[in-house]
């Protein structure tokens, strides 16, 4: 099957269903029911699903729990990512029927005063399929001129890049630090920092430089860069790292007086090395960032509407390939993200 082939509207819809934790025969190409939305959700029609680690470390069983809140609800359409064009929905308002939207990833369900969240692809289906159903308070017309693979790169990436970004107080004049910086996450945290007027350091593998100098990275060093020999202790007022592991200590050794650290994953491995004087002496702040803040998703639809950042697309796959895709995102070879393009949907009436 390839992703040009068009298929009719019907009761069926194409998903990659994951069946449970395991390898790569755990992603099953099925034939399911197209979902139908309930009072206040729309049905949007998937044109592409950005992927990202989330969906492999859900698949091999790597969150402690087995989700992000609790257990994995398998079987499991995952795809947190998702740019789509709404369909239908009970109540939907008309203006937004037919246009094409970004859906937020990360879902506050009991509003932005608590910090429960509902993350699309991980506690309820997501966009790894043809069709799918959603809040409709989550759903945000975009107006550009991106391709839709494009706009698919751009909702967990790039909110969990502003929402590390926004929390840290990065500024017009802060020295930020990003590790990982060619990653999903990292070039979107090196735009949306240089965007804001920082001094962005990157860290990365030596092939992947030039292109970070392009994002607007002011300096750039290799994952093996003594950083504290190089630039110094307390020389940089914001770390955001989503490597951790081993590195974790020295990282804490760069901050200012006050700085702050923040992570939203740990790639190079969970447990770390925390000298708590280091923290207290320092008067540190160490931010863990899962849950975004109310202005974190329109701030970034208004940054593409304006032209401020720029898509970072590696590569698109077809849906059916999401194997290929998976073990080819894993080599680490690339800037940016993936992204899966669903087989085509015709006579959706």
């Amino acid at each position: 099957m390839r992703t040009d082939e068009v298929h009719s509207a019907r009761d069926l819809m194409t998903a990659i269903v994951t069946i449970g934790n395991g390898g790569y025969d755990t992603l099953v190409v099925s034939e399911v029911p197209t979902p139908v939305p309930g009072p206040g959700e729309v049905l949007v029609r998937v044109l592409a699903a950005g992927m990202n680690n989330t969906e492999i470390n859900t698949r091999v069983g790597w969150y402690s729990d087995g989700g992000w809140n609790d257990a994995t609800p398998f079987p499991l359409i995952q795809g947190t990512d998702c740019c789509g064009v709404v369909c239908a929905g009970a109540g939907t308002e008309e203006s937004i029927v037919g246009r094409r939207v970004l859906v937020r990833s990360c879902m506050r369900v009991d509003g932005f005063s608590s910090g429960e969240t509902r993350w699309l692809g991980s506690d309820m289906d997501g966009a790894f399929a043809q069709f799918v159903v959603v809040p409709a308070s989550e759903v945000f017309v975009v107006d550009c001129d991106w391709t839709d693979a494009e706009l698919a790169t751009i909702p967990c990436a790039y909110g969990t890049a502003e929402n590390m970004i926004a929390r840290a107080g990065v500024r017009p004049g802060s020295t930020v630090l990003i590790t990982g910086a060619s990653g999903g996450v990292g070039s979107a945290a090196v735009q949306l920092a240089a965007r804001r007027g920082a001094r962005v350091i990157g860290v990365a593998s030596r092939a992947k430089h030039d292109q970070l100098r392009e994002l607007g990275v002011d300096e750039v060093y290799g994952r093996d860069a003594d950083l504290v020999g190089t630039l110094g202790t307390r020389s940089v007022d914001v770390v955001i790292d989503n490597v951790a592991g081993d590195g974790f200590g020295p990282l804490l050794d760069l901050l200012v007086r006050g700085g702050t650290y923040v992570s939203s994953g740990a790639i190079a491995g969970p447990l770390v090395a925390l000298d708590l004087r280091t923290m207290y002496l320092n008067d540190l702040t160490l931010l863990g960032c899962t849950a975004w803040d109310e202005d974190v998703f329109p701030n970034l639809v208004s940054y593409i509407e304006a032209g401020e950042i720029r898509p970072l697309l590696a590569e698109s796959f077809p849906l059916e390939q999401i194997a290929a895709a998976q073990q080819r995102f894993l080599e680490k070879d690339h800037v940016g993200k993936f992204v899966l393009v669903p087989p085509v949907v015709l006579d959706q009436a």
